[in-house]
């Protein structure tokens, strides 16, 4: 598949009398996005903007969203949701770089996050640098919870193509091109570089930890081989309620750093053969029912090597240790990424699953350590779920505003695809 994203860098973004791109900035009719987005699971949605470097907190935070737009070849923008289920990752899509889409409103479960637009929290999230047009929305009385995410879902996708479709005749900043061939094509690719495929661990533990590729919820699905130009081009969508700091967004999967240095190092270190996707799940029969399928996928396409990308932490951790063992003991050497869990002082155990095969394994940070988040002037959402995410608790929350509580709560902290602020330093 050969794909153009094709890059409209957005430096501003402004309510106007036209929703449009004019030069680098986008303008939003704030009214008629508000009517393309109504349903009848909502009360009301507003819309706002927050930007880079102000006093603005959104919490919750439910979703971080690209807007783009299908403008050449098969598929539209999040196929099974906005668009019919066809296949993406070819053609062209316009980009609107520098902006996101943030869903909040009334708290759904208990895992949605904070962003801050500046102040020590905006330095653990990659959303305190992007255009943020975040939408307001509040529920009708009695909404079920998954009808509810449902609803926020939705909502956040719509905004995103409403958006993205200011972008259709915009001209581009710049332009990137992805050219993945069909797997026999592939395998003959640069006969002397190692080959590497990618094994894409998505949330979908039910009870709200949901994630979507092509409008199916992953739990229903086994372990399949897809272009790594498909998760690029909106493939995979976020539908968890999950903890924040390693929450793959849609944003995430739309951007993953992952593939994005895979493909850039194809043909130079490695020939990147592909992405497996795979389900994240609770009983033990499923999991592994999943890892089996995974490890023979794997084998199948005869690489050599896989990075492994987790999702969440706890129950996960054992998904993850079952893929890394099977696919070792097949002789296809494993790279983990994960995150950590090791208590506010870093002395417990990291992983809630480990195994002496998992020798390499990149960690993007400790959730667990607490930072105190200023007030803020402005305040998207309901502050009072400050003290109910995760990361926080009871008192979290201060009278003056100011949060208390582990970088868990923040969206993007230690994204397990690597999206994230934090690095590490030699000692």
């Amino acid at each position: 598949m050969r794909l153009e994203l094709r890059n409209i860098t957005i430096k501003d973004v402004r309510f106007g009398a036209q929703t449009e791109v004019k030069g680098d900035v986008l303008y939003v009719n704030k009214q008629e996005m508000i009517d393309a987005l109504q349903d009848e699971r909502l009360t009301s949605i507003d819309v706002e903007i927050a930007k880079p470097n102000e006093a603005t907190r959104i919490v919750p935070v439910k979703d971080v969203i690209e807007p783009r737009v299908k403008v050449e070849g098969s598929g539209g923008v999040f196929p099974g949701f906005v668009s019919k289920v066809d296949m993406v990752g070819s053609g062209v899509t316009h980009v609107l770089k520098g902006v996101a889409v943030v869903t909040t409103g009334k708290i759904v479960g208990f895992q949605e996050g904070i962003i801050d637009m500046s102040g020590p929290g905006a330095q653990y999230t990659p959303f305190s640098d992007t255009l943020n047009v975040v939408l307001v929305a509040e529920p009708v009385q009695g909404l079920l919870q998954h009808d509810h995410e449902a609803a926020l879902r939705t909502m956040g996708l719509k905004a995103a193509a409403y958006l993205g479709e200011a972008g259709r005749h915009a001209k581009p900043t710049n332009t990137e091109v992805f050219d993945c061939p069909p797997l026999p094509q592939a395998l003959l690719q640069f006969p002397g570089l190692p080959k590497v495929a990618y094994v894409y661990m998505l949330q979908s533990q039910g009870l709200l930890h949901d994630t979507y590729v092509y409008g199916i919820d992953a739990k229903r699905t086994l372990p399949t081989f897809i272009y790594p130009t498909e998760v690029m081009d909106g493939a995979i969508v976020s539908g968890n309620c999950v903890s924040a700091c390693d929450k793959n967004t849609t944003f995430h999967h739309q951007n993953s750093p992952v593939i994005h240095e895979l493909l850039a190092r194809h043909g130079k270190d490695y020939n990147f053969i592909g992405v497996v996707v795979t389900n994240e799940n609770v009983t033990l029969s499923d999991k592994e029912r999943s890892s089996n399928f995974t490890a023979k996928l794997v084998e199948w396409l005869g690489v050599d090597a896989v990075i492994i990308s987790e999702e969440g932490f706890g129950n996960p951790d054992t998904d993850l240790m079952m893929n890394c063992v099977k696919l070792e003991k097949k002789g296809i050497k494993t790279v983990l990424v994960t995150d950590e869990y090791a208590g506010q002082d870093g002395a417990s155990q990291s992983l809630a699953d480990a195994d002496p095969l998992a020798d390499a394994v990149i960690t993007a940070g400790n959730a667990n350590e607490v930072i105190v988040l200023p007030p803020m002037q402005k305040l998207l959402g309901h502050k009072e779920t400050a003290d109910v995410i995760a990361g926080g608790w009871y008192g979290s929350l201060a009278a003056d505003g100011s949060i208390t509580a582990e970088i868990q709560v923040i969206t993007g902290a230690t994204n397990e695809l690597g999206f994230s602020k934090l690095t590490s330093k030699g000692v």
